[in-house]
């Protein structure tokens, strides 16, 4: 919870807009093979590539787990 105020902080501060997968992994508590599996499958958060370096823009990533929220554990 603490990652997500100061990776949360850092994108309002403008200082840090993207993360690596590694990061993201983190931040999202999964494993990067997991993360890995949802962007081959399409169903995972928005990515870029920059200069052959895969990214994951902050704000995207919390858009996309609000989106991702649950109510019941079975959909």
């Amino acid at each position: 919870m603490e990652m997500h105020r100061d990776i949360a902080a850092s994108a309002a501060a403008g200082s840090r807009a993207h993360l690596s997968a590694k990061d993201t992994a983190k931040f999202l508590g999964c494993s990067r093979r997991h993360l890995q599996r949802m962007r081959s499958r399409g169903e995972g958060p928005p990515f870029f590539v920059y200069s052959r370096t895969l990214c994951y823009n902050i704000e995207d990533l919390i858009v996309w787990t609000k989106t991702r929220r649950r109510t019941r554990a079975h959909a």
